[in-house]
């Protein structure tokens, strides 16, 4: 199970505060005095909070790089159609370039008050559902060509079959998973693979949709964060978050909100991709304790409940 992978450039105050003079003074012009804090660093990026209304979204790391430029390209649409949902995305207010000072692309964008999702008990996010519903349904329209490609997201899930079986058996063999557990998630990984696949065109998706990347203030649903994973597709990938955020009064809400807008074989599918999420961060997450009690709650969700 890998560790973080090294950041490949020191990310530091020094360095920030040159490319906001640099790059931008038009755009925010009181950048220089305003605070900077770092706030959060993941596998891909840093984001470091300017002033109390923005922040700066730098890549760590060269192979996520594209996904800070994905998100200036697609994310001024993206909003176009979500904010008057009342749900923010974090659509760049600066795009940075690639420079002498910084090697990749990098953002000035919206500070979006509120809790991480993760930090809100699932039993409270109900709420969400309705919210939630009708921001995907105006997000998973058809994509333009050329949209940004990603390897694993939105793709027909045999694609991803050889590393899913790898990792329920390597859950197994570590005593992470049980037995029966095992055996529940092979069926309903296959009862996806069996599923007819998408068979329309490719609609925008976000790529990877959970409670660490949504935010909630007092109770509500505000905003949909990290679109660096944007890609077209399936959308079946985005609705796994039935069960990736909600528990089972939850999960009835968000699926009743979503209306006729997804067939049977469609939530097949996202409950084979939960599964697939579910198995990855319990395979990955050893260094992020959050996520890895994402991916364990994730996956008990995922299984048949027992009648009461």
């Amino acid at each position: 199970m890998p560790d973080k992978p090294t950041a490949e450039i020191t990310i530091d105050t020094e360095l920030i505060r040159t490319l906001l003079e640099t790059q931008a003074r038009e755009a925010v012009p009181d950048a220089a005095t305003l605070a900077l804090e770092k706030v959060a660093e993941g596998w891909d990026s840093e984001v470091w909070r300017l002033g109390h209304a923005l922040a700066v979204r730098l890549p760590r790391r060269a192979l996520a790089a594209p996904l800070v430029r994905n998100e200036q390209l697609v994310l001024p649409d993206i909003a176009r159609r979500l904010r008057p949902l009342g749900v923010d995305v974090p659509e760049p207010v600066v795009a940075g370039t690639p420079g002498s000072d910084f090697p990749w692309a990098w953002s000035i964008v919206p500070w979006i008050e509120g809790a991480r999702g993760l930090d809100v008990a699932r039993a409270e996010r109900s709420a969400w559902a309705e919210p939630l519903a009708a921001a995907l349904h105006a997000l998973h329209v058809e994509a333009p060509d050329g949209f940004p490609v990603n390897p694993v997201r939105g793709r027909p899930l045999a694609t991803r079959d050889t590393a899913v079986t790898q990792r329920i058996d390597v859950l197994t063999a570590a005593g992470t998973l049980d037995a029966a557990s095992a055996d529940a998630l092979r069926a309903i990984w296959k009862a996806g693979l069996t599923a007819p696949e998408w068979g329309r065109e490719p609609v925008w998706i976000h790529g990877d949709l959970h409670p660490g990347n949504i935010v909630s203030h007092d109770g509500t649903l505000t905003g949909i964060i990290d679109f660096g994973d944007v890609t077209a597709g399936d959308p079946a990938y985005d609705l796994a978050v039935a069960w990736l955020a909600f528990d089972a009064a939850g999960r009835a809400r968000f699926i009743a909100a979503t209306g006729s807008g997804y067939d049977e074989a469609t939530w097949r599918r996202s409950h084979a991709w939960a599964a697939a999420v579910a198995l990855t961060l319990l395979t990955h997450s050893d260094d992020n304790p959050d996520y890895f009690q994402l991916g364990r709650v994730a996956a008990a969700e995922v299984l048949p409940q027992a009648p009461s």
